[in-house]
């Protein structure tokens, strides 16, 4: 079985990426296939990988210039990525990376994050609410979606990380096989407990706009309680500006710094409606409750606490995107309903360990099968 891995641009430190490298893991000898790969703005274990880019390689030198310039050289790029001399092809995707070129008779299983957003959900760009651009992206989000599921039937089989996201892949992709669910992993063993744990609740987060960090941090600059935010992004500085003296912005951090803010916070605070959410499963590990929204990946990895499972839940869940909502929640959280080792213990339910052994027995069964059929 020769097999290639492929990815839409390997250009930051994201979940999708951590996947990839789980993908590695599973298949080390497998080469990696991208439009893009930014050495410095990812995971340093990409170092010593065979990594195989294209073209636009030359051109977008940013994740800025790569978003921008991606219609139409991302996509042009994406196909000018040859993979006819692999038999199985296990591709990491939502935008591109399905783009590629393969043989006709190669096995082809995406690994799907979310189907295209601006293809199939552009309402979720905030810039789409804007009349001028929404008339002006309708032409192209036409052509994207035509090209997108073109490509996107070529899969013989397609993975989601929750049933959430299997759903909407059915609704925009209708794949012929039933979609399988392999959730995304953490190494648990990055993160460890600590009885002694501070007064600070914890968000760890890329700034930007749709992770509703500005939400948390209206909150705290009206209850005053200390907060802690690791993290970068393009929302950085103004988040800064709007931020009280109780709340402390740090980035850049190594793993030893990283996980002592994980197991020394009072609680890890998840606004967002994510596909998933790796951070989560971090502070799980470390053996610390979260207060999720309730909604996306938090729904499915954690154990909403209720009057009836006191010490056997994950998280206090708030069910509406506002400051009153959020602050209602934290407000009530106790952390004496928790119990750090249940925590702990449930975490080790999405080590990579697993991740890794499933989707390598899934992909080496659908081969077996696909050779099958072939004779």
């Amino acid at each position: 079985m020769k097999i290639a891995l492929v990815h839409d641009g390997i250009i930051t430190r994201g979940g999708a990426e951590r996947v990839l490298l789980n993908f590695q893991k599973s298949f080390p000898n497998a080469p990696i296939f991208t439009t893009v790969y930014h050495k410095e703005s990812t995971y340093k274990e990409y170092a010593n990988s065979e990594i195989i880019t294209s073209w636009y390689q030359r051109i977008a030198k940013s994740e800025f210039l790569f978003k921008v310039l991606f219609f139409p050289f991302g996509i042009l790029a994406a196909k000018s990525l040859d993979l006819s001399d692999y038999d199985v092809i296990l591709c990491s995707t939502t935008t591109c990376g399905k783009y590629i070129k393969v043989n006709k008779e190669a096995l082809v299983i995406n690994y799907c994050y979310t189907p295209f957003r601006l293809a199939w959900n552009p309402s979720s760009y905030k810039i789409y609410n804007n009349f001028f651009y929404k008339l002006l992206l309708k032409p192209i989000i036409f052509f994207l979606r035509k090209i997108d599921y073109k490509y996107a039937q070529r899969a013989n089989f397609y993975v989601a990380m929750t049933e959430e996201t299997a759903k909407r892949i059915e609704d925009s992709y209708n794949p012929s096989q039933k979609i399988k669910i392999i959730m995304p992993s953490i190494d648990t063993s990055n993160f460890s407990y600590s009885s002694m744990t501070s007064e600070y609740f914890l968000v760890v987060s890329r700034l930007e706009k749709y992770k509703k960090v500005d939400l948390v941090i209206e909150v705290f600059n009206e209850i005053n309680k200390p907060l802690v935010i690791i993290g970068k992004g393009t929302e950085e500085k103004y988040l800064k500006k709007i931020a009280n003296n109780n709340i402390k912005f740090y980035k850049d951090l190594n793993q030893k710094q990283l996980k002592k803010f994980y197991s020394e916070a009072k609680a890890f605070i998840f606004p967002q409606h994510e596909d998933y959410g790796l951070t989560v499963l971090e502070s799980y590990a470390s053996g610390r409750p979260a207060i999720c929204f309730n909604a996306g990946g938090a729904k499915f990895t954690g154990i909403p606490l209720t009057s009836k499972n006191i010490g056997k839940a994950t998280m206090h869940t708030f069910n509406n995107q506002n400051k009153n909502s959020l602050k209602d929640a934290i407000l009530k959280f106790n952390d004496k309903s928790f119990d750090s080792n249940f925590i702990i213990e449930h975490s080790k339910n999405f080590d990579d360990k697993f991740f890794i052994n499933k989707i390598n027995k899934f992909v080496n069964k659908k081969y077996k099968e696909h050779l099958n059929a072939r004779q």
